[in-house]
């Protein structure tokens, strides 16, 4: 195993990283910057990230009561997964998809008799942050927003470092629970919760 004091290039304790996360971090730490690409090939092309996206707390969504300006606005996720909404209170949001927390709103606020009709919409405002680890300058948890790439991101963490591997990376997905490996390229489109690693080049 190759020595080093720092390998990641910041420490882990000042990062918020998720459960899933942790695994891929503590592998990396112990491995050093050199290793081996995945043989699998990432996809080019990704599904809008807000359609299947599960809000968490510390998430914003924009909410939208059609003709009903004093109902509609920006709300934050709560550290137990709510959102305080006008009139109806808290609304558990957590774990479900912006459409499924516009269908819960409509449903309250019916309920309770204060619109007979809502028509609700909810748009995902942030997402599950990304990482970006290895050889760069400022590896670290960086906001997501829809669009970005793999040199986007890596341009987040201040660019590669003069030992880094600039032609391809290794891309870490969680999918259905299960951690993947892919090889990726600059040009790779990435999601929200999603692990870069810049591999260091083997001179």
């Amino acid at each position: 195993m190759k020595k080093t004091t720092d390998p990641m290039r910041f420490r882990f304790s000042t990062l918020r990283v998720p459960a899933f996360a942790i695994l891929a971090l503590t592998l990396a730490a112990c491995s050093g910057s050199i290793g081996s690409f995945p043989s699998e090939k990432a996809p080019m092309s990704i599904e809008n990230p807000a359609d299947g996206y599960k809000l968490e707390p510390g998430n914003r969504v924009r909410v939208t009561v059609f003709n009903e300006p004093n109902l509609t606005g920006e709300f934050g996720l709560d550290p137990v997964g709510n959102i305080a909404f006008p009139l109806i209170g808290n609304v558990p949001a957590s774990g479900i998809t912006g459409k499924m927390l516009a269908r819960r709103i409509e449903e309250n606020l019916k309920r309770e008799n204060f619109l007979q009709e809502p028509n609700v919409a909810v748009e995902v405002l942030t997402f599950r942050p990304f990482y970006v680890l290895g050889e760069v300058r400022q590896g670290g948890e960086f906001q997501y927003t829809s669009g970005m790439t793999v040199l986007s991101a890596i341009a987040r963490a201040g660019g590669y470092d003069y030992r880094a591997v600039t032609d391809e990376v290794v891309l870490v997905r969680i999918i259905n629970g299960k951690q993947m490996e892919y090889q990726a390229t600059e040009r790779t489109p990435i999601m929200p919760g999603d692990i870069i690693k810049v591999l260091e080049r083997r001179f």
